[in-house]
């Protein structure tokens, strides 16, 4: 009974790519920066963690391996397993942006090789014409933003001004994305998921990855996005794993915003889930009844959103102890023939200036009842973790990737 569990650590970066220096990255390093901050003691915070990062389960796997590969020395402040029970390295990610889908896709067989677009920092971000069309198109009194911001500051300083006045928040990144933040009591959630819809159709010609509705609630001064986020993406330009496996009678599970980010697509059911702990608890529920042929892919989008962007190195910490408490549940529930894959999207290091994602290697870490402990190196492509997967669900190959299972 074959069956892939991917736990997709988003934006767990292991050192910075070969090309970081193009994307202003180089020296970026999501787990080496962490590790060593844990260690210097400026990741201690009373209630919540302290000392060095304690995560023996990822480092049996092979994680400070798969790191020092990357960046060509040991991970301070992690004492490295002598013998990793698992297949370790990195991936060197070939797409051209260092944002989600690019991530998603690349490792699913499509990596981007076109540029998406992007709305540039200098006020106003958005063109006049989409604005336009936007608030006439919903029938908005107006907006508020337009222009580059965090998400939560963004909220602090306009929330309570969009809740007297009707005015959605509108905003972007140095991410490919339109992000509209309202209330949930005052705007309402369907409503907000209604514009966004709009907003997906007239981004379009921009080449906008994803238009994302950020809900939040709570008064002023006390205002805290919630549960209730949505990804709108673009398409994928080709079929994915995800495609090809279900046309070939497998079956896809997508657990927290994977689905979102595929577009739905190639996805034979969705759950949703909140929280690392929540996320975890859905994998290994949905694992009980898995068939063959199947993959679970689980997003564990705090690490980017809760912590990378906001540079909170003690909660990337934390969020980091607690999923590796629960990688032995998952153990204990695998069956003959299946693995589990450890990967990351792109990187989002906590200790580096401003708040936007880093280009950097991802760790590839597979295990599983049938596999023992080997280094795969480095691996060209995010693509050859899609390849690996269908050559071990024994589907067709992919157009791109070589498989280090065969």
């Amino acid at each position: 009974m074959a069956r892939a569990i991917v736990l997709l650590l988003d934006s767990f970066g292991i050192g910075a790519s070969t090309d970081s220096v193009l994307y202003g990255d180089e020296g970026a390093d999501t787990f080496g920066h962490l590790a060593q901050a844990c260690a210097e003691g400026n990741a201690d915070r009373v209630g919540v963690r302290q000392g060095p990062l304690k995560i023996p389960h990822l480092l049996r796997y092979g994680l400070a391996h798969a790191s020092e590969l990357s960046t060509g020395h040991p991970v301070v402040g992690v004492e490295a397993t002598e013998f990793p029970q698992g297949y370790y390295g990195y991936a060197i990610e070939q797409s051209l942006g260092k944002d989600t889908p690019s991530g998603h896709w690349e490792i699913a067989g499509v990596p981007v090789m076109f540029d998406w677009g992007y709305f540039p920092p200098q006020y106003p971000s958005f063109p006049d014409s989409l604005i336009h069309d936007f608030i006439e198109q919903c029938q908005l009194p107006g907006i508020l933003g337009n222009r580059h911001a965090s998400g939560t500051a963004i909220i602090d300083e306009l929330g309570e001004e969009h809740i007297r006045s009707g005015k959605p928040i509108v905003y972007t990144s140095a991410d490919s994305v339109f992000q509209i933040a309202a209330h949930e009591d005052s705007f309402g959630l369907q409503k907000l998921y209604d514009i966004c819809d709009v907003a997906r159709k007239l981004v379009d010609p921009y080449n906008i990855g994803r238009v994302i509705a950020r809900p939040f609630n709570g008064a002023p001064g006390h205002f805290q996005r919630t549960s209730n986020r949505r990804d709108i993406s673009m398409p994928p330009p080709e079929l994915t794993l995800f495609d090809h496996l279900v046309a070939q009678g497998g079956h896809v599970i997508a657990i927290g915003k994977t689905s979102d980010i595929f577009a739905h697509q190639g996805v034979s059911e969705k759950i949703k889930a909140n929280g690392v702990l929540g996320l975890f608890d859905a994998t290994i529920e949905a694992l009980e009844n898995a068939p063959d042929r199947s993959i679970i892919f689980t997003n564990f989008v705090d690490f980017d959103s809760h912590y990378g962007h906001r540079r909170d190195v003690v909660g990337y910490a934390n969020a980091l102890e607690e999923f590796d408490t629960r990688i032995p549940e998952l153990v204990k529930q695998l069956k003959e023939d299946d693995i589990v894959v450890i990967a990351a999207d792109h990187g989002c290091d906590p200790t580096w200036p401003g708040s936007d994602h880093t280009r950097e290697h991802i760790p590839v870490l597979v295990f599983g009842p049938q596999l023992q402990g080997k280094s795969i190196g480095a691996r060209q492509t995010f693509a050859d973790i899609g390849q690996s997967i269908a050559a071990h669900l024994r589907i067709k190959p992919l157009s791109r990737g070589i498989s280090f299972l065969s």
